[in-house]
């Protein structure tokens, strides 16, 4: 069974090396719409593949992170990083460009990692990301799965090699989330929400 979360959240970016101008010279926002869809084969003690309000949680603040941040691409030039860097308190620096393809690798790659790391207790097994949609815009989205997310042809994304600015850091409910991730802490779903 597959189930979906839906995300939404204000991003800017510019996705360098495009075929479109306007797209790779200059600064453009998108309304993002995020889906994150999981899978089992079985269900918990409430028979659901994983309650939604667990997702409103930590999975919800990684991607909250992106919300009226600028994606910047640690690839592009020194001295735009360095200027929206200065310009805007929320930024997201990524190993790869941030275009629909990428941020749904990116989003895969935390939302996994996130997912790997958690002690679940009411009776979840084998709970999968199965994919993440990523719509730029109404008609265009970007969806990765896992063989794509791990995928060294398409660039390395090593969860170290991504930061959040300290002003997005600081809107995290645990400003140690993005750390905690990282290092390989078990994070534990709580029993009631």
């Amino acid at each position: 069974m597959i189930i979906r979360k839906l995300y939404k959240f204000e991003n800017a970016h510019i996705v360098r090396g495009c075929t479109t101008q306007r797209c790779r010279a200059s600064m453009h926002g998108h309304s993002y719409k995020v889906e994150l869809l999981f899978s089992s084969n079985f269900l918990d003690h409430g028979q659901m593949v994983y309650d939604f309000g667990l997702t409103k949680q930590a999975m919800k603040e990684l991607i909250d992170g992106f919300d009226h941040a600028i994606s910047l691409w640690v690839g592009d030039e020194p001295s735009y990083i360095t200027s929206m860097q200065s310009i805007s308190e929320r930024w997201v620096l990524l190993p790869v460009s941030p275009s629909a393809e990428q941020l749904s690798r990116v989003i895969f790659v935390l939302i996994d990692r996130l997912l790997g790391q958690t002690r679940t207790v009411n009776g979840e097994r084998e709970v999968k990301l199965y994919s993440v949609i990523v719509h730029e815009t109404d008609t265009g989205y970007a969806q990765c799965f896992a063989e794509d997310a791990y995928n060294p042809d398409m660039g390395l994304i090593d969860i170290a090699s991504i930061h959040f600015s300290p002003a997005v850091v600081a809107g995290f409910g645990d400003a140690q989330l993005f750390e905690k991730l990282k290092n390989g802490t078990i994070f534990t779903n709580p029993t009631s929400i």
